[in-house]
């Protein structure tokens, strides 16, 4: 019996060092699978170029101090991206009155706004239109005037109206056309670049 037990027990030390490191496998691999994960550092993503907001088919108006009209920006659906802190118009159609009363009325197929709308680029179908202003004492009275282009870049603050593609710029009855334009409106000059060609017609208010 002794000889049977100490056989038997000769034969499971000899498989007892294999239990013993399959055991102590296991046990590490368990602590390895459970022990907490240590913790990385954070890692400052790019802002992606996402919209963070939208609006459909709105109106903003915005007022002075005295509670007069400055301007109103009208479009069918509107996007705000926070990377670039600009806002994308479609079918745009923007309107100002200045404080001696004129209107100006600018329509887009798009329009790309910086954050203050002192800068607005419009896209496809731009059309920048100034209504006419009648004759006022100790001054004359202005014919309308059109900016028209597949692209116009508009700068509210300064009055300034750019482009460097082709453009059409029609004041009262004269009408001319180039391949870049740099209007100045507070200056009074305007550059046309390119291949000019005017049309004036007598009797023309300038």
């Amino acid at each position: 019996m002794i000889r049977v037990i100490r056989q038997g027990w000769d034969q499971l030390s000899i498989y007892l060092p294999v239990v013993l490191m399959g055991l102590l496998a296991l046990g590490t691999w368990w602590l390895v699978r459970n022990a907490p994960m240590p913790q990385l550092p954070a890692i400052d993503r790019p802002v992606q170029h996402q919209p963070d907001y939208f609006m459909k088919s709105f109106s903003v108006k915005t007022f002075d101090a005295t509670g007069r009209l400055q301007s109103e920006v009208q479009g069918d659906e509107a996007r705000h991206y926070p990377d670039t802190d600009t806002l994308e118009i479609d079918q745009v159609r923007m309107r100002s009155v200045s404080l001696d009363g004129r209107v100006t009325v600018a329509t887009a197929n798009r329009a790309l706004s910086n954050a203050d709308g002192s800068e607005v680029q419009l896209f496809g179908n731009a059309i920048v239109k100034r209504e006419p202003l009648p004759a006022k004492p100790g001054a004359a009275a202005q014919p309308p005037m059109e900016f028209r282009g597949e692209f116009l870049h508009a700068f509210t603050n300064t009055e300034r109206v750019r482009s460097d593609q082709p453009v059409t710029l029609t004041r009262g009855n004269d009408r001319f056309t180039a391949d870049s334009m740099d209007y100045d409106n507070l200056d009074q000059v305007l550059q046309l670049r390119g291949r000019v060609r005017g049309m004036i017609l007598p009797g023309t208010t300038r």
